[in-house]
Parts: structure tokens; sequence; C-alpha cells
């Protein structure tokens, strides 16, 4: 495994992210088209603030569908911003004309996580490296060989002459993504957004083409933004780590405190979650019950609390939440499904978010009974930590929860945590 490099002491940004936020349009069928009915936003990325330091590693990490691809090409201009700005030596990418924006990507580059799908089949390696060059306005085909070579050797590719003519079909999965590499820093650009670099490759040869980054650093001056769910490399290969969950930053802060003391149950869960090499040592985990959330309705309040083991009264319960409660009550084996779900009713409209909801059609005893029942059950549910009050309302009850705001990201130790576990800090 690479060593981590040393943490740069420059401090001037080379981009800032504020209160970035990507939202895509969910596309209903013809008839919703048609009347132009709203089908829904996924909040990809959610109100996302960082600034990168020359030199600097930071890592996005997360699960499939935590926003950290989203991001890492909205630093390229891939995707445009809904709201907030990504500001790239003082200019903010959304200013940028379509002749300005294809000069910034000289600075930024992006190494995408499938070799095989980032190269044209047709091309040859020469081809591929050298059409970068093209694109930019490089017209003389002499000083692109020179360059298209200098790249290849950059990244060990060599003799380059045995490379040069050949078809991705003809190279290994490690030769490949050596290949993108070396598209990626023929420009010379200063950051390079690398998602996923080593998720597509054999184990043997992940540590190379990581020590490979880590070389280009040293030699080039790059800045990287390493994209990836794999813990265990970003511990060793970055500076600074950013959790990410359904579009938020839930945690960010220097590597070895992540690891040392992680503070949001959602990074303790990820930490849970590495495997242990060793067959003879048991660890316990904890990790998180139920699956990530549809990011077109995320969760009110706190987007981990249904799934977290720490949640308390303010962290955002709701109407999905108690459907979710009574469903796994019905579960049981010892459970009543006929008899309850008659004097429960339908839930459908419990799929509505909402800090308050009446349900119930046998009477509001029979329904109190219930919930008195599950309560039972699972007296250390942390949902009932959240319920205000529990009213009679026609033939059945409305329940009331604490409402609750996104928790925004706070100074905690050496870290911002977006918890509410972690007040301010008064001393910050």
């Amino acid at each position: 495994m690479p060593t981590k490099p040393e943490i740069p002491n420059e401090t001037t940004s080379l981009v800032e992210v504020r209160n970035l936020s990507v939202y895509f349009a969910l596309r209903g069928g013809s008839l919703s088209r048609l009347f132009g009915r709203d089908t829904g936003t996924i909040k990809a990325v959610d109100g996302v603030s960082l600034s990168l330091r020359p030199g600097e590693v930071v890592g996005l990490v997360g699960e499939s569908g935590s926003g950290k691809s989203t991001l890492g090409r909205a630093l390229l201009g891939l995707v445009p911003a809904t709201h907030g700005a990504v500001v790239l030596r003082d200019q903010d990418l959304a200013d940028l004309s379509r002749r300005e924006l294809r000069e910034m990507r000289q600075v930024v580059q992006m190494v995408f996580q499938d070799p095989n799908a980032a190269l044209n089949p047709s091309m040859t390696v020469e081809e591929a490296v050298a059409d970068a060059l093209r694109v930019h306005g490089v017209r003389s085909a002499s000083e692109r060989h020179t360059r298209v070579v200098g790249a290849l050797e950059r990244v060990g590719l060599s003799p380059v002459e045995l490379f040069l003519s050949k078809y991705p079909r003809d190279l290994s999965g490690g030769q490949k993504q050596r290949v993108v590499m070396a598209r990626a820093i023929v420009l010379d650009p200063e950051l390079l957004v690398a998602d996923e670099p080593v998720s597509m490759l054999d184990m043997s040869v992940r540590a190379k083409i990581l020590q490979l980054m880590l070389d280009l650093k040293e030699e080039l001056g790059l800045t990287y933004v390493y994209i990836t769910h794999d813990l265990a490399t970003a511990k060793y290969f970055c500076d600074r780590i950013a959790i990410m969950y359904l579009g938020r930053i839930v945690e960010i802060g220097p590597a070895e405190e992540i690891f040392a003391n992680p503070r949001h149950p959602y990074t303790k869960a990820l930490l849970a979650a590495i495997p242990e090499p060793d067959p003879e040592r048991m660890i316990p985990r904890d990790l998180p019950r139920g699956e990530i959330p549809d990011a077109a309705q995320p969760p009110l309040g706190c987007a981990f609390h249904p799934r977290c083991p720490e949640a308390v009264a303010g962290c955002g319960w709701e109407s999905r939440d108690l459907r979710v409660l009574l469903e796994e009550h019905w579960m049981r084996a010892d459970a009543a499904f006929d008899e309850e779900q008659n004097v429960i009713g339908d839930l459908e409209h419990l799929d509505v978010p909402s800090t308050s909801v009446t349900f119930g059609t046998g009477g509001s005893g029979p329904v109190r009974a219930i919930l008195d029942r599950m309560r039972s059950e699972a007296p250390g549910e942390p949902l009932w930590s959240g319920v205000t009050s529990i009213e009679s309302e026609g033939s059945g009850v409305a329940v009331r929860f604490e409402p609750a705001d996104a928790p925004a990201l706070r100074r905690a130790g050496g870290v911002e945590v977006a918890c509410v576990l972690y007040p301010d800090d008064p001393d910050v």
C-alpha cells in the first residue's frame, strides 16, 4: 500500500465549492410530460461547501448514491449547478462560455472509473492520448507525438514504442488505466478528479496505480479529488476525507482524525464495515439497519436518522418512519396482522413526509393499544423519543413528531460533523 503524501502548507484555495446543489428532474411517463406534471427531483448534491488547496488530496467517500461522483463532475462543469457555485481561480464555472469552459479543462481533468468505457476501442494508444491535445489546439503532429511519449513514460508504459500502436483490447486493465492517466496529465493540469480509479482493477495492481498517482502528484504538483467507497485506500492516500450521504457532507476532516475518532454515526458504520483480514480476530459490527433512502424524497431532518443506531428526538422523525415500524411489527411471527390491519386502516398516506399524521379506523382506543404493544416490543426504538404527542382524533389517533431541520456542519475537535449529537463548539 502506498504511503500517504505530506500535508501541504499552502493555504490559498485552488477550488472553492460554495453551497453547491445539483438537482435532476425525474422523467415521468408520456402523459406526465404532456400535461406538465411535476414528477419529482433528485437532489444528487445538496448544499455542499468545500475548499481544495494546491497539492492536497481530498477524498470523497460514501455509498453508491451519495452524490460523490456528481460532485466530482460538477468540478469540471460536466453537470450544471442548480444552486451555489464552483469557483476555480476566482472564476465561477457558471459564468464561463463554452469556449472558456473548454480552456478551463486544461487545468482540471478527470480519471474515470472504468478504463474500458473511457477509451475508444477504435483508437490506438497514441491517438487516444493525442486526441486531448488536438481538441485543445495543439496542431503540430510532432509536438503531439513528443508530449504523448512523455506522458506515457511518466505513467510507466515503457518502452513507449511497444504501446503507441496498440489498441485498448491489447492491454491489461492496469495498462488501460495508465493510458487514461496519461491522457489526463498530457495537458499539464493542476487538479485531477479521480472517480474510483482502482475499483475496476485486480487487487494485484491497485496499489501500483495508487503509487503511480502519488508519484505524479510529487512530480507534477497535482491536486487530487479522490472519489471512492473504499475507506481503506482513502486512509493512506488522502490528506482530508469528506464523508457523503444522500448528497451532503456529514463529516470532514484530516484522514488521521476521521479514522482515530469518527464522530458521525454514518462514519462509524463505514469504518465498522471495513473487512478484517485476520480470520482469528472477531470484530463487533453495529451496521446500520435498512438501505439508503430514495434521493427523490430524502428523510426529513438528518437524512441518516432512519438507519442511525444513535438517533435521538431531534433527528427528524416523520410519518414514513412510523409506517416502517408498523410493517416491522407485523412481520413478527406472533403479530395479529389481519386484526390489527383492520384497526389501523390504509397506510398509503404515511408515505407523504410529515411531522403530523392521523391514522386508524377502529377507534382511538384499539389504535393506541397497538402502538403501546409496538413500544413494549422495542422500548429502545429511537422513534418514540421523537414523538411529542399521541392524541385521539376521529376514529383513530394523531401522532406528532418533533420537527427538525437537516443539521449543518459544526466544528467538533479537529473535524466538522453534521449531527445533532455535536452542538456548536463554543471554543471555536
